[in-house]
């Protein structure tokens, strides 16, 4: 089983036995034997996200079929049918609220990543998520980023060293720090936040893989990017609106990265209407 399938079961068994409890007592107003059928539309235009979550819901609470329209990372009107389901009428009234709340969460993710993607497509600068995830469903919305067209920064605090300002402060510096990360994991990408030019000069002379420019004003952004070395990948954050971004990513800057894909992202309008068998 790969990771992503195992993060799919935990999420979905967490929200299942959140949802669920000691037992759907609503849906037990109808009978055990009873079949029917479900639609899922959506209410407004998006990327679709998340069919792995929606599946896994009701194949945890079993003996439902579904049958899609429409696959990951494709673009929907509103108002069209993204799926049909059939089995347990008990089943699809019980996993109706779970499976929606993966599907639009996750949909929305990759619609508001798409819009940022194609702000920059022109250019060859990615977009990049953060770390800025609901607790818990960072690999599903790090899944959603992909599929809207972004880029995956680090997963986590275990597979890339991102050294940033308590970290230069604890350090005693940032060539320390550098120095140290390198030290300690040669393996690893060696990232450090600057939040000023001479920080930025500081930072490339112990050379890093990638320096992430924190706020910098134009003028001192312009000169770090004029001054890059060979090698080392420069990423821009902190604050970036979608309206400012292709300006800014034609300077030549390789990434950016947008805590709003994952931290301020607005589930998608969908809709499940069950009926008869």
């Amino acid at each position: 089983m790969t990771t992503l399938e195992v993060s799919i079961r935990a999420n979905v068994c967490a929200a299942l036995a959140e949802d669920v409890g000691s037992g759907d007592v609503s849906a037990q107003l109808v009978d055990a034997s009873g079949l029917g059928t479900a639609t899922v539309v959506t209410r407004e235009p998006c990327v679709l996200a998340g069919r792995p979550w929606f599946d896994a819901t009701f194949e945890a609470l079993g003996k439902v079929e579904s049958n899609w329209h429409y696959d990951d990372g494709d673009e929907l009107p509103a108002g069209v049918e993204i799926c049909c389901l059939r089995g347990s009428l008990r089943n699809l009234l019980t996993g109706e609220r779970t499976a929606l709340n993966f599907l639009q969460l996750l949909s929305g993710t990759a619609t508001t990543t798409r819009r940022y993607v194609r702000a920059l497509g022109h250019t060859r600068t990615q977009i990049l998520d953060t770390r800025k995830t609901v607790p818990g469903l960072r690999i599903a919305q790090k899944y959603a980023v992909r599929i809207g067209g972004g880029t995956n920064h680090r997963m986590g605090l275990y597979d890339a060293v991102l050294i940033k300002e308590n970290h230069i402060a604890a350090c005693g510096g940032i060539t320390a720090a550098i120095e140290v990360a390198r030290s300690l994991h040669p393996n690893l990408t060696i990232e450090v936040e600057v939040e000023s030019l001479a920080e930025f000069r500081q930072a490339q002379a112990a050379r890093p893989d990638r320096i992430m420019l924190d706020e910098l004003p134009q003028d001192e952004l312009r000169a770090a990017i004029a001054e890059r070395m060979p090698g080392i990948q420069l990423e821009l954050s902190g604050g970036l609106s979608i309206e400012s971004l292709s300006a800014i990513a034609e300077l030549g800057v390789d990434f950016v990265s947008i805590g709003a894909l994952t931290k301020h992202v607005r589930a998608i309008d969908l809709s499940m209407r069950i009926g008869g068998a």
